[in-house]
């Protein structure tokens, strides 16, 4: 098992009537439901934390991808004028 240390907290009255009427239904004792609670919650931090990275990520990929696809659409413009003066055999300006 896992090193484990004591704290104390403090918590409002109604908070803690509120986990004293949870802990009887689904845990042995206050400890184990505090100990999920706080993995739950940094769970879900983390979980935000990865959201906003990617979040971030797909902005400043945005850009970059906007300007490949404009350079890749000149060249497909460019490739279409090219073929289409080889098909009705004019120069190209």
């Amino acid at each position: 098992m896992a090193e484990t240390r004591r704290i104390m907290i403090s918590l409002p009255n109604s908070l803690l009537e509120e986990v004293d009427v949870m802990v009887p239904m689904e845990y042995k004792n206050r400890s184990d439901f505090v100990i999920e609670a706080m993995r739950l919650f940094i769970n879900e931090k983390k979980r935000i934390e990865v959201a906003e990275k990617m979040k971030e990520g797909y902005k400043e990929m945005s850009q970059i991808n906007l300007t490949l696809a404009e350079i890749g659409l000149e060249q497909d413009i460019l490739d279409l004028v090219i073929y289409e003066a080889r098909l009705t055999g004019r120069e190209i300006l």
